[in-house]
């Protein structure tokens, strides 16, 4: 339960001013209104907004009343709640009083209390996006003017209905549902988001040349965290008292995201420990389909190992906001894991390769399956991380499908060489001459087979000239003759040098 005080804090000395509060002031429960001609009804530990009370004996009655009740506080406006009779009732009722400011609508009062307190409450809720675009409604009735409220990589997250003040770079961000490039770059250019981290109360950006109005701008913060900001389109430079009244909301908007940021964190962790049931084979199909809201379509098991904690959690978080309604990616090990679908839709496999390539990260992917084989994907994804890792593939990303020749020749390779076939023939004596004079014999030897009877292209596989080739190749067979025209013979030495080079 949080206190008057706590309340009071929250929502801001510019809306709120505590007249007195006693040292054994109740928790806050709720919010009722008392309103013309109705009888209010009062519970304890309420905040009691005064909106019936015409004078000064009515406001002291009603503070009379809730105190016999057990109310919070009564809240009244100017000039009601510095009269002395209405502040002597509550002193000897032992209510606490607060003054709300003059120009405050008690609706948009009444929402920001709510969300106060429904942020303060102990058993986390579904957050809604309705209830945060209805607070950005409250906010820009505060600040008198359109307001988006955005996270810190400037994604919408709410904006308000009023659009009586507008331009194009507000419709492109909520079109977009993020600040567009080349407007960020323009207001990053001005300062703006340096000023944001530098925990200014207020931001002020004048008109622009190519017509973008000017903007207000307060940073949502809590505990030193930047969560993100609130802009609003205005006409000009905005009252130092209603520029106060828009920054005095920010704390009431960082609990909500807060709440919404934990409502998130708690499904985020449900939806990982799914899925590590359903990748280690101990979820049922139609279980995981519900409740992850995955497709019924072919989806692929996808497995990064990236360097370093920080950076895994960066990629979790790239991920989990990239793949479907829901996150569908969890850490297992040092590993992430993802489903994703195979189509090419949001959150499809191509869309994932294309958002980490480039990064320090090592990515593999299974091939296509339904919900019901996702270990078989999950199995192939590992082995073809495998491959990438010894640096078998091209670059850092592969999958199982596309991958299908090297992973036929590892897997070969493995056996061979768990049967010691390398041992057997020749080879050794090319090797140990490798080693004792750095030749690379062996090498030579492996294209010429890859490559028969073109010199040429096994020579640009060495990348060395070919009659630097022809050379290695007449040395080679001075120092272990081989009959090189018996196809046994070149089968046998292919799969010896193939166990050799991919195991």
């Amino acid at each position: 339960m949080v206190s008057v005080r706590s309340v009071v804090e929250r929502v801001g000395p510019t809306l709120l001013h505590a007249v007195s509060v006693p040292d054994a002031c109740p928790a806050v429960a709720d919010v009722v209104i008392a309103e013309p001609g109705v009888a209010v009804s009062v519970a304890a530990g309420d905040l009691v907004l005064g909106v019936a009370a015409a004078n000064a004996d009515e406001a002291a009655a009603l503070v009379s009343h809730s105190a016999e009740r057990k109310a919070a506080a009564v809240l009244l406006k100017p000039p009601l709640a510095m009269k002395p009779t209405v502040r002597r009732a509550a002193q000897t009722a032992d209510i606490a009083l607060i003054e709300v400011h003059a120009a405050t609508a008690w609706a948009q009062l009444v929402w920001l209390l709510r969300t106060v307190l429904d942020a303060d409450d102990d058993a986390v809720g579904d957050s809604g996006p309705g209830d945060l675009f209805r607070l950005a409604d409250v906010v820009a009735s505060v600040v008198d003017a359109p307001v988006t409220i955005e996270d810190t990589n400037s994604r919408v997250l709410a904006y308000s209905a009023r659009q009586d003040i507008t331009d194009p770079a507000r419709v492109s961000t909520i079109m977009g549902r993020r600040i567009p490039d080349d407007v960020l770059a323009r207001f990053r250019s001005r300062g703006v988001f340096r000023e944001l981290s530098r925990g200014r109360q207020t931001v002020f950006v004048p008109a622009q040349r190519d017509g973008t109005l000017p903007r207000l701008i307060v940073p949502i913060r809590m505990g030193g965290e930047l969560l993100g900001s609130m802009w609003a389109v205005v006409t000009g430079p905005v009252p130092d008292e209603r520029a106060a009244a828009f920054a005095d909301t920010a704390p009431v908007v960082a609990l909500h995201l807060l709440r919404r940021r934990a409502h998130a964190d708690a499904q985020r962790r449900a939806s990982a420990e799914l899925l590590r049931g359903l990748l280690e084979g101990k979820v049922e199909a139609r279980k995981a389909i519900a409740e992850l809201e995955l497709s019924e379509e072919p989806h692929r098991v996808v497995v990064v190992d990236a360097p370093g904690e920080g950076l895994r959690l960066a990629l979790l978080e790239r991920i989990s906001q990239g793949i479907g309604p829901r996150p569908v990616a969890t850490e297992l090990g040092s590993l992430l894991y993802a489903i994703v679908p195979d189509g090419d839709g949001p959150g499809s496999w191509p869309q994932l390769r294309k958002a980490l390539a480039g990064l320090d990260a090592r990515v593999a992917a299974g091939s296509p399956v339904g919900i019901g084989e996702l270990t078989r994907s999950r199995a192939e994804a590992e082995e073809t991380l495998g491959l990438v890792r010894a640096g078998l593939l091209d670059g850092n990303v592969g999958s199982y499908d596309r991958a299908w020749t090297a992973l036929v020749l590892h897997r070969a390779a493995t056996a061979a060489d768990r049967a010691r076939i390398s041992e057997v023939g020749p080879l050794e004596t090319l090797r140990a001459h490798d080693v004792a004079n750095h030749t690379e014999y062996l090498g030579t030897l492996y294209e010429w087979l890859r490559f028969p009877g073109d010199p040429r292209a096994a020579a640009k596989a060495l990348r060395i000239h070919p009659n630097t080739f022809r050379y290695r190749m007449r040395r080679l067979l001075e120092l272990v003759p081989l009959d090189l025209d018996d196809p046994d013979v070149r089968l046998a030495l292919i799969t010896q040098l193939v166990a050799l080079r991919w195991s």
